[in-house]
């Protein structure tokens, strides 16, 4: 018997992830939601062939990358509290949020 598929829209969004890393592949920020405390370094890393940033939402966010080519990674160290959402400024349909407690 098979089971019958719930589309992609009828999922649930995904659980936020706690670490310190970031994978940017297939045009999307995985995880889409970091969960990380004060003073912890995450490390974005591109592992698309197409460039890509890690720019914060918004105007005066501290996130400020350069556009990262394949391979390369971009690392900031979140000092405060907050929820500090981001997108690639290339691609900027590419959107997620670090969550930071202390």
């Amino acid at each position: 018997m098979t089971m019958p598929m719930t589309p992609p829209s009828a999922r649930a969004p995904a659980a936020p992830v706690s670490g310190s890393a970031v994978a940017i592949r297939n045009f999307a920020f995985s995880p889409a939601t970091l969960k990380v405390k004060t003073g912890t370094t995450v490390t974005w890393t591109n592992q698309d062939t197409d460039a890509h940033t890690v720019t914060s939402a918004g105007s005066g966010g501290p996130l400020r990358s350069a556009a990262l080519a394949t391979h390369a990674t971009y690392r900031y160290r979140f000092t405060a509290p907050g929820t500090y959402h981001y997108l690639c400024t290339i691609h900027p349909f590419m959107t997620a949020t670090v969550e930071v407690t202390r």
